[in-house]
């Protein structure tokens, strides 16, 4: 009887592994087969997106020397720069890529990633607060409470710490550009 009881562990044990070798093979081989796949996706979607940002460029290149940066072309010359920020919101960090042309104006922006609160920080994301950037340069990026202040950045209501995070990584940006304009890194 005590045969038949490691005979039978033993065939178990055997089982499990072959099983555990014939699925690592498939997944081994469904990786192979659909990781190019995977990265041309991503490649077109950062390409489609960066795209949604500066939609006047037809190229778009990586920048030298700047971790992250993308340089959107047209016509074979760079008509903005698409750089990465992140700052500290209501929710955590605001991570986010901010579109600027050489000249220090603002394009547009997306958020990548954030924890700020449904409803409210959230909006940030949405065209009523992310168009007041849109051509403002570095002298009317601070968030204002005052209705009556057009050239500024209009808090969003009950947000107004995701507000100025958001104000606060674009600023980054266009900060950065400025540097790069002057010849600074």
């Amino acid at each position: 009887m005590m045969a038949d009881k490691e005979h039978s562990i033993a065939k178990i044990a055997l089982n499990l592994a072959a099983a555990g070798f014939v699925s690592g093979i498939i997944i081994g081989c469904v990786y192979y087969v659909t990781h190019p796949i995977a990265l041309q996706k991503a490649e077109a979607m950062k390409q489609e997106s960066m795209h949604e940002l500066v939609k006047d460029a037809d190229k778009f290149a990586d920048v030298s020397g700047h971790t992250g940066w993308v340089e959107a072309q047209k016509g074979g010359e760079t008509i903005a720069y698409i750089v990465p920020s992140e700052t500290k919101g209501y929710g955590g960090t605001i991570k986010m890529l901010v579109a600027v042309t050489k000249d220090g104006q603002v394009i547009d922006y997306s958020i990548l990633a954030h924890n700020e609160t449904p409803g409210l920080g959230d909006n940030a994301q949405k065209p009523k607060f992310r168009d007041q950037f849109k051509g403002k340069t570095i002298d009317h990026l601070k968030v204002v409470k005052d209705p009556s202040d057009k050239d500024d950045i209009q808090a969003m209501t009950g947000a107004t710490i995701s507000s100025r995070a958001v104000t606060k990584g674009v600023v980054q940006a266009v900060e950065q550009v400025n540097d790069l304009a002057k010849g600074g890194k």
